[in-house]
């Protein structure tokens, strides 16, 4: 029930998946709801199609604690339930991302070694698609969750993007490891000593010319910096090639996964397209597939990385 346009994009987007990838999808709603827009849809095989009932959602408008304190038949917290009991792999929802996180941290529980969840988003850069974390989950953060940060979007990086040995930078306003604030020169300390794999800082102006596979920062820093992106990715869209607007597009990744909970939960624009949709139900199926959630886990054990 989460979108701009929900439940036609998101019922639209996740039918596709079920028909061209081997899942099934678990729609979350009301009844009436759902069953008016599957009605749209004669040749459904109903035997990859399931749904749960859920009277109440979230509105963009809302507080999330409040609104989930007050509203138990919330549609993002009884499918962040139906995920945690089992019978379902994976969550996409395009709705309230603070419900998102919350409902999710509640029903799944962060991994063992993580403090704080991050969604990471996939950018393009000349070199190719690459990660920037944490867009919002986290506004504020330690260095030592920099460091989680970017042990869990090189896994991301490896499993989702097949980029064999990322490369992470930390976002600051200067290349010197002495510029930035106490967080950005303490989290700089902490990766070099941590990770092999860290380049140094990475200012603004070189997050996209693929300087590093996987960026760090706090949630606030790196949602304003992915909101000025899509404001300029929309003010410029008339001047685009047709190449550049692919690559921009935030529908052919789907959505930004939540790293650092014990479950995969995969968040999509508020304006999710059902090809969006139909491609954070995909990535939600890989991840499953590909044993995401281990992998991270693994790797944030072998990095022995610190929290409190």
């Amino acid at each position: 029930m989460g979108g701009d346009d929900a439940p036609r994009h998101v019922v639209d987007g996740a039918l596709a998946a079920a028909g061209e990838v081997d899942l099934g999808v678990v729609l979350v709603g009301p009844r009436a709801r759902i069953d008016d827009e599957l009605r749209r849809h004669p040749g459904l095989d109903t035997n990859r199609v399931r749904h749960v009932e859920a009277p109440d959602r979230v509105t963009m408008d809302e507080s999330p604690t409040a609104a989930l304190r007050r509203k138990p038949g919330a549609s993002i917290r009884i499918a962040a339930d139906t995920v945690a009991s089992g019978e379902a792999a994976g969550l996409f929802s395009a709705g309230h991302t603070g419900a998102t996180v919350m409902a999710a941290h509640a029903a799944f529980g962060m991994l063992a070694g993580v403090d704080r969840p991050a969604l990471a988003a996939t950018i393009p850069t000349p070199r190719g698609p690459a990660v920037l974390l944490d867009v919002g989950a986290s506004v504020e953060c330690r260095p030592q969750h920099l460091l989680q940060f970017g042990v869990m979007g090189s896994v991301y990086a490896r499993v989702a993007l097949g980029i064999q040995a990322p490369r992470v930078g930390l976002l600051s306003i200067g290349e010197e490891e002495t510029k930035g604030n106490e967080l950005t020169r303490e989290s700089h300390r902490l990766l070099k000593l941590s990770m092999p794999s860290f380049i140094g800082n990475v200012e603004a102006r070189d997050v996209y010319r693929g300087h590093a596979d996987v960026i760090v920062c706090d949630g606030f820093t790196g949602n304003v910096a992915l909101k000025i992106s899509e404001g300029l990715v929309e003010v410029f869209e008339g001047l685009l090639t047709k190449e550049l607007s692919v690559i921009t597009d935030y529908s052919e990744y789907g959505g930004a996964p939540l790293l650092g909970v014990n479950g995969i939960v995969v968040v999509g624009h508020g304006r999710s397209s059902a090809k969006a949709v139909r491609n954070g139900v995909v990535m939600a199926h890989r991840f499953a597939s590909d044993r995401f959630i281990p992998r991270i886990q693994g790797d944030i054990a072998a990095f022995a990385v610190p929290h409190r």
